[in-house]
């Protein structure tokens, strides 16, 4: 097919540099522009320092309302902060053609016509979408470990779960939190059993499992490195662990991106890709899985890149076959 020209909203933060990364790299794509209201003016490789000599684009501060219907433009992707797309699409009304892939959690709920964009549950409803709301980092990780439970209808008590994130999941705006010398050697609890991604969680795993009205207790915890997501998730299960397996890979056969490991996994499997590893086991009467992904990649800007590639009917990986980094 041609190439689909493309737009970054918010491109001077984390998740508008990951996508960089991978478009610049992307076959089937061509940037029109990256808008920052920050860096307008500046190269982009002045803020993502490692993209010198793979381009010379520039920080667009230009009109967003013309940017975003200039001719030709396929689809935007908006990577600004949590309640500014919602605030950016009033101001600047998108054309009914137009692609819009979503990074905040503004419209996870799949309000204004938005489709919940993760693959492994409606693949075919993103397919046909022209809003696609990108999940959660550790929204994907968690329910990547539940859906097939869920689809199974085997949830059948409270789940437990304990999952640690890198730095790079608050974001690259600066607080106490994310100082060096805070954040390194340390470990800390956040937003225990209130954290917000529990809400599209619940909303993904009652579409599958209508009567599912068990608590779900999330701890998550800051990690003093950089990127990565691991989530321990645990609940009662009455089967096997090799039927537990089993239900697994049916799943997830044909799923591109989310493998079943027979081993223990370790986040650095995954760290700069696009895949979520999911390793199961059972004690006493409890299934513990355990699910790892990159928050940067398969947690935000990677699984956009995926959902660009299903909205216009590319294959799912295009541009995405990354390499770990492995140590």
């Amino acid at each position: 097919m041609n190439s689909i020209t493309i737009g970054i909203i918010g491109g001077a933060g984390y998740t508008g540099g990951e996508l960089l990364r991978i478009l610049l790299n992307h076959p089937n794509v061509q940037i029109a522009f990256v808008h920052s209201k920050s860096q307008a003016g500046k190269p982009v490789y002045s803020t993502h320092t490692d993209l010198l000599g793979d381009t010379d684009l520039t920080f667009s501060g230009d009109d967003t309302r013309a940017l975003v219907q200039q001719a030709g433009l396929s689809a935007i992707f908006l990577c600004s902060g949590h309640g500014e797309s919602a605030k950016f699409l009033a101001e600047n009304p998108v054309p009914d053609t137009l692609k819009v892939i979503d990074l905040s959690t503004d419209f996870r709920d799949e309000s204004n016509g938005f489709v919940y964009g993760l693959p492994e549950l409606q693949r075919e409803r993103i397919r046909t979408a022209t809003k696609i709301a990108n999940p959660g980092c550790f929204a994907t990780s968690i329910q990547l470990a539940l859906l097939p439970l869920a689809q199974a209808g085997l949830l059948t008590d409270a789940v437990q779960v304990s999952a640690i994130t890198g730095s790079t999941g608050a974001g690259q705006s600066l607080s106490a939190t994310t100082h060096f010398t805070w954040r390194n050697n340390n470990v800390s609890i956040y937003k225990a059993f209130t954290h917000q991604h529990l809400k599209e969680i619940r909303q993904s795993l009652t579409s599958l499992q209508p009567g599912f009205d068990q608590p779900i207790h999330f701890v998550p915890y800051r990690g003093d490195f950089t990127r990565g997501i691991m989530a321990n998730v645990y609940t009662p299960y009455a089967g096997s662990l090799e039927e537990a397996r089993q239900l697994f890979e049916t799943y997830y056969a044909g799923h591109p991106f989310t493998h079943l490991s027979s081993t223990p996994v370790d986040v650095k499997q995954v760290v700069n890709t696009n895949k979520c590893l999911i390793h199961l086991e059972k004690h006493d009467g409890q299934l513990l899985i355990t699910s790892i992904i990159d928050n940067l990649t398969k947690g935000a800007s990677g699984h956009a890149v995926q959902n660009l590639n299903l909205a216009f009917g590319l294959p799912e990986e295009a541009g995405l076959r990354l390499k770990a980094v492995a140590f």
